[in-house]
């Protein structure tokens, strides 16, 4: 059976932190970000988490 090619838009998404989490960016940070304020464009830049319930799911995906 050949090896398992994992999916190539998941990969790009999310990271693995070294403790086994998954990272993820946030959304709505790529455009019309005029009328957002700074406090709200400064907290869209830092990394969030995945849920412990998606964990496995993405898991699957980014490294199979």
């Amino acid at each position: 059976m050949p090896k398992l090619k994992s999916k190539r838009g998941a990969k790009k998404r999310f990271e693995l932190t070294g403790t086994g989490k998954i990272k993820r960016k946030k959304a709505c940070f790529s455009h019309i970000l005029t009328k957002k304020s700074p406090k709200r464009k400064r907290n869209l830049k830092r990394w969030g988490m995945i849920n412990r319930v998606d964990q496995k799911r993405i898991k699957r995906l980014i490294s199979s």
